[in-house]
């Protein structure tokens, strides 16, 4: 009797251990609401039950095998349970903001141990998710958020830099929400490939916005100059975003579309270069100012905002340089061609004024950017050619008007075999002395010989350079006459009462 209770009681133990109960049979039969850990936790606990029943020599083997093909259809009976029921919750996931349930996650870790089943669960999630953000996405376009709020994105189809960037703001913002959705889901599997399935399913979800995307971006409204440079600097930038979001859907959608924006921008060159070619065709007058034309600042508005577009891409610099050397000939080379065309009719002050005008605008321009250097240098070396000129004619305007012109003109010209310097026409001590009267009425106000295309120039400091310079060479010039007005050779008697004034004096006064 002892014998017999011990085994009836190894028997219950034995069932309880190794046999579903009657709430366990029905969760597998139950409704596909009905919670899946227990069925789990069952599936593991017959993983150990035949070690143990083989090691104790308790039942014989061949109830242990009808244990094994019970169990065994059991497990499948519920891996197919948990399969409709994930595949019917993946089908409810349609809506714009998606819920991931702790049951559907709990779902998942159970379905990696079943690959097919597991795939064909994710497939069922991406294709609900895929109409989802396909439907959210054609809203935003045309309805909007709730309330109005955003506006729809449809209603900036005039700006096509705005247009464009608002969609693959909103794809971005889809594509990293769809993310985190999978990765909830998927947050207990633990195998090998979950990053790989991810990408893969992601990329298949936002894989249906291609088509509407590249038909609305490629087939907007003509887009002008400048916002045909911004627009695939914003595609690059967006480009290198998905790279680290979703690899799958930069190959799928933006590289196509950074390539469809790249062809033109060849063509957008010529139509720069062609632009700026007109300029040299349809000449017009410097203004009365000796200012930059407004052909000239319209142009270097266009430059200023193209040169930006491509300072703030994120392309490699080898690219972005290439591109920037490639604006800047299409547009400053057929400048220059029409600043100089511009000024051949005028005299030689006003040419280099208006030239240096000009000059300095484009250096201007071009010194908020990088990769201009060589332009720069060469703008620099014209500009200081022109303001050599100006110095000159500085220089000659104060010799002129202090009286000094005519002497140093006939101090620099004499020769010896024409005898002394006195004895020649206009050079003799009273004349001098009526210029020196006339000259130290400019070192009283030097400020009162200025051309008047001095003020005309944009830069105050190279108004000072010019300035400084010339009256160095005035200062100069007084040198070579107060030492030919001292040499005995040239016979003036007293000269010291001619030139009171010493070169040294004269450049004090003048500094």
């Amino acid at each position: 009797s002892q014998r017999l209770e011990m085994k009836a009681q190894v028997a219950d133990a034995f069932i309880a251990k190794f046999q579903l109960t009657p709430d366990e049979m029905n969760l597998l039969r139950g409704t596909k609401d009905e919670p899946i850990t227990e069925i789990k936790q069952m599936r593991n606990l017959q993983r150990f039950t035949l070690l143990h029943v083989r090691i104790l020599h308790m039942v014989d083997e061949d109830v242990i095998l009808e244990i094994m093909e019970q169990m065994a259809l059991l497990q499948e009976t519920s891996y197919e349970r948990l399969y409709r029921w994930t595949q019917n919750e993946c089908r409810t996931l349609t809506q714009e903001s998606c819920d991931i349930s702790p049951v559907l996650t709990q779902a998942m870790e159970a379905l990696k141990d079943r690959p097919v089943l597991y795939k064909y669960t994710l497939d069922e999630f991406g294709t609900a998710r895929r109409s989802a953000v396909v439907r959210g996405f054609i809203d935003a376009l045309t309805r909007g958020g709730l309330g109005g709020t955003p506006r729809p994105i449809e209603m900036h189809s005039h700006d096509p830099l705005r247009y464009i960037g608002d969609m693959l703001a909103w794809l971005h913002q889809a594509t990293a929400s769809e993310k985190e959705h999978l990765e909830a889901m998927l947050k207990l599997v633990t195998v090998e490939g979950v990053e790989e399935n991810i990408q893969e399913v992601v990329g298949h979800i936002t894989e249906g916005v291609c088509r509407p995307l590249k038909v609305k971006t490629t087939e907007s409204v003509p887009m002008k100059l400048v916002a045909k440079f911004k627009v695939p600097n914003a595609l690059e930038w967006v480009d290198c975003s998905f790279c680290s979001l979703i690899l799958e859907l930069s190959v799928k959608i933006m590289s196509p579309l950074v390539r469809h924006f790249n062809k033109p921008i060849r063509l957008t060159y010529s139509s720069i270069y062609k632009h700026t070619d007109n300029l040299v065709l349809q000449v017009e007058l410097p203004p009365p100012d000796l200012g930059p034309s407004s052909a000239l600042n319209q142009t270097l508005n266009l430059l200023r905002e193209v040169l930006a577009s491509h300072d703030s891409s994120v392309v490699p610099l080898d690219a972005r340089q290439a591109d920037f050397v490639q604006v800047l000939s299409c547009v400053l080379d057929p400048l220059l061609q029409m600043c100089t065309v511009s000024a051949s009719n005028l005299g030689t002050a006003d040419m280099a004024t208006f030239m240096v005008n000009s000059l300095y605008m484009m250096r201007t321009t071009l010194a908020l950017f990088e990769f201009t250097d060589k332009r720069l240098e060469m703008l620099q070396f014209q500009i200081e050619a022109h303001l050599d000129t100006l110095i000159n004619e500085q220089a000659s305007y104060v010799l002129t008007r202090a009286g000094l012109s005519y002497i140093y003109n006939s101090v620099q010209q004499h020769k010896p075999e024409q005898g002394p310097l006195s004895s020649l026409p206009n050079m003799d001590s009273v004349s001098l002395k009526v210029a020196m009267a006339q000259f130290d009425r400019y070192l009283s106000a030097p400020d009162s010989l200025l051309m008047a295309q001095l003020n005309f120039l944009l830069s105050a400091t190279v108004k000072e350079q010019i300035i400084k310079q010339s009256t160095e060479l005035v200062c100069r010039a007084y040198s070579e006459l107060y030492a030919a007005v001292m040499d005995p050779s040239n016979e003036y008697k007293d000269p010291e009462t001619i030139l009171h004034r010493s070169p040294h004096q004269v450049q004090a006064l003048l500094s």
